[in-house]
C-alpha cells in the first residue's frame, strides 16, 4: 500500500510524461488525476490506521541503493505519524489541484506536459516526505526545485515566467547548498545518514553537563569546533536549506515571483508542497535541534520576522496572487516559531490546516481571475459576488480559516 501511495503519482508522470502526445490531453489528465485520487484515498486509509494507532514507525524497504565507504543508504520508506500527515496533506491537495487543472487548463495546448510535470512534483515531495536517510531526503528535496522550476516556466515564452523560474531555482539552490554542507556535516559527526542510526548517536553525542568541552570533531570555514559548537553550525546549516525552501527572510524573494505558473502550480508550490518542506524537515530532525539551543532560538526569531514582515509587504500587494504568497510566507514564519519553542505538535498542526485553506484561496483567485479574463490587479476588481457566488462563499471560508 505504502510503495502505491508513493510511486502511483511517478507511474502517472512517465505514463503522461513519454505518451502524452499520442495518448491525447483528455487521457492524459484523466490518467494523472486517476492516479492521484487513489494515492489520496490511501492515504487517508494509512493515516486513520497509523495516526490513530499506537505510533509505532517502521520501514518500507524499497531497494539497496547507495554503498561506498562509510554510506549505507538504502532505499527505504520511513512511516510514522509524522509522514502519514504529509501523505494525507501532499495527495489531497495535489488531487484537488490536478481536478481543478482540468477545468482550468481547458484551453492550453500543452496540457499533457503539464499534468506529467505537476505527477512529478508529487512524487519529487512522496519521495522526500517519506525519506529514511538524509541522501534520499535530498534527492526528493531536489526534485521539488526542479519540478517547481519546470512549473514556474510552463509557459515559456512569456519571459517574466522564465526570469522567475530560474530566480526561484538559484534562490532555493543557495538554500540547499546549505543543507548539503548540513549532511556531510551530520555525517562526520554520526557516521551515517540513516535517521534511525543520528538519532540513536545524537542523545549520547554530546558531554554531560559540567563535563569539559572535548576535542575539536569538524572543521568549518578554518574554526576548530567542539561538539557543542559542531552541532550547533550543523543545525544552522540544515536551517539553511529550510530558509530557502520555506522562503524565510534572507531567501524569501522568489516566493512572489513564482507567481508566474499557472494558478494551479501557485496553489501546490505555496501551499501544500513545496514550502512546507522545511517545517517538514525541522520537524524531521527534531531529536538533533533539541541538542543545540542556540539554532532553535536562531530558528525561532528568522520565524518571528518573517512573519511579520511578510505580513505587512503582503498589506500593500496589488496582485491578487501576490498577496496570498505573502499571507504563506508569514504563515510558514508562525510555524517555524512553533518549531523553534518546542511546540512540534502545533506546527505541524497549522501546517496540515495551512495547507488547506491557503489551496483553497489560491484556487478561488484563480476561479476569480478566470471570471474577469486573466486580470489579476486587485484595484480592477469588484461586485463579483453577483457573477460567482460560490467562489465568494469559498473565500469567505478560506479567509475566516
Amino acid at each position: 500500500m505504502y510503495q502505491a501511495i508513493v510511486f502511483l503519482p511517478l507511474l502517472g508522470f512517465l505514463i503522461v510524461g513519454l505518451f502524452g502526445n499520442s495518448l491525447g490531453a483528455k487521457a492524459s489528465e484523466y490518467i494523472t488525476s486517476g492516479f492521484l485520487v487513489i494515492a489520496a484515498i490511501l492515504s487517508w486509509i494509512a493515516f486513520f490506521t497509523i495516526g490513530f494507532g499506537h505510533g509505532e514507525v517502521f520501514t518500507v524497504p524499497v531497494l539497496r541503493w547507495i554503498q561506498s565507504g562509510g554510506i549505507d543508504a538504502s532505499w527505504a520508506l520511513r512511516i510514522d505519524t509524522l509522514t502519514v500527515v504529509m501523505l494525507v496533506v501532499v495527495n489531497t491537495v495535489s488531487a484537488l489541484v490536478h481536478i481543478y487543472s482540468i477545468g482550468y487548463m481547458h484551453h492550453d495546448p500543452n496540457r499533457p506536459r503539464f499534468f506529467a510535470y505537476l505527477s512529478l512534483f508529487t512524487f519529487a515531495m512522496l519521495m522526500l516526505v517519506t525519506a529514511d536517510n538524509l541522501i534520499q531526503m535530498f534527492f526528493g528535496w531536489e526534485g521539488v526545485g526542479l519540478a517547481s522550476y519546470l512549473l514556474i516556466g510552463f509557459w515559456y515564452k512569456k519571459p517574466s515566467a522564465n526570469a522567475a523560474a530560474i530566480k526561484a531555482f538559484v534562490v532555493n539552490r543557495v538554500g540547499d547548498f546549505g543543507f548539503a554542507l548540513g549532511i556531510f556535516g551530520v555525517f562526520v559527526l554520526f557516521g551515517s545518514v540513516n535517521l534511525s542510526t543520528v538519532f540513536a548517536n545524537a542523545a549520547s553525542f554530546l558531554p554531560a553537563e559540567g563535563a569539559p568541552a572535548g576535542a575539536a570533531v569538524l572543521t568549518f570555514l578554518g574554526h576548530a569546533l567542539d561538539k557543542q559548537t559542531a552541532l550547533t553550525v550543523v543545525c544552522l546549516l540544515l536551517f539553511m536549506g529550510a530558509m530557502g525552501k520555506s522562503a524565510q527572510v534572507p531567501l524569501h524573494t522568489w516566493l512572489p515571483d513564482a507567481m508566474e505558473g499557472p494558478t494551479p502550480v501557485s496553489a501546490l508550490i505555496h501551499a501544500a508542497t513545496m514550502v512546507t518542506a522545511g517545517v517538514f524537515m525541522l520537524a524531521r530532525l527534531s531529536p538533533l535541534f533539541e541538542l543545540s539551543h542556540s539554532a532553535l532560538t536562531v530558528v525561532t526569531f528568522i520565524g518571528a520576522f518573517t512573519a511579520f514582515f511578510a505580513a505587512t509587504v503582503g498589506l500593500v500587494q496589488n496582485d491578487i496572487k501576490r498577496v496570498i504568497a505573502y499571507s504563506t510566507c508569514s504563515q510558514l514564519g508562525y510555524m517555524f516559531v512553533a518549531l523553534g519553542v518546542g511546540a512540534y505538535g502545533a506546527a505541524i498542526f497549522h501546517l496540515f490546516t495551512h495547507a488547506f485553506f491557503k489551496a483553497l484561496l489560491f484556487l478561488g483567485s484563480g476561479s476569480v481571475i478566470h471570471a474577469v479574463s486573466d486580470e489579476q490587479d486587485m484595484r480592477k476588481m469588484g461586485g463579483l459576488r453577483k457573477l460567482i457566488p460560490a467562489t465568494y462563499w469559498m473565500m469567505i471560508v478560506g479567509t475566516l480559516a
